[in-house]
């Protein structure tokens, strides 16, 4: 049996209020071949301009190994992924690029997990000066505390996808997650700034 998604709704939805955003989301509904909607929560912008875009749908069912013949229904980790950033205006494309992240353990059998790389191949999306040059999103923790689930199942946990250029995806690929991190930390990159620069780790 699927999770039910209302309780993902309703948990993200009391974070939110929590932090001074008591108005009920925006909610954009993809849908890709073969798979089921991906729902996309849109929270803010509230007084320090931060949106923040969430996904429901990717913890209906369990991630597991894709080498398995038969997935187990039950057991597994459960995640949805949260987006933020600071309005520029425009953001179109970027629920459907946050559902493809979302849906690809579905589609591509892959287990998200913090430090992991989503490559999506193209701009995340387009801002008001047109595409965006983040084509890729490198997963960690977010704020938003895991949803408890009854056992066995495993709480569902709600992982930060920060976007980041092809540049700085293949630093990762290259030296992994952390060298990236600190370069942003060293070079003062604020990963929440659409318009921000890529980071040119040495």
């Amino acid at each position: 049996m699927s999770v039910d998604l209302k309780l993902v709704r309703e948990h993200v939805g009391q974070h939110f209020a929590a932090a001074g955003l008591p108005a009920a989301p925006d909610t954009a509904r993809v849908t890709f071949l073969g798979v089921e909607a991906i729902e996309v929560l849109r929270f803010g912008p509230g007084p320090d301009r931060m949106v923040h875009y969430v996904s429901a749908g990717c913890s209906r069912h369990p991630m597991g190994d894709p080498g398995q013949l038969v997935a187990d229904p039950v057991l597994g980790p459960l995640a949805e992924i949260v987006v933020r950033l600071r309005s520029s205006g425009s953001d179109t494309g970027l629920a459907r690029s946050l559902a493809a992240v979302a849906a690809a353990p579905v589609v591509e059998g892959v287990v998200l997990a913090p430090d992991a790389l989503i490559d999506l191949g193209g701009p995340l999306w387009t801002g008001p000066s047109g595409p965006v040059p983040f084509t890729a999103v490198l997963l960690g923790e977010s704020d938003i505390a895991d949803l408890a689930l009854a056992p066995p199942r495993e709480p569902v946990r709600f992982l930060a996808a920060i976007p980041i250029t092809a540049t700085e995806a293949a630093w990762v690929r290259l030296k992994g997650a952390e060298a990236l991190r600190e370069a942003w930390r060293s070079d003062g990159v604020d990963t929440f700034d659409p318009d921000r620069r890529a980071s040119q780790p040495q």
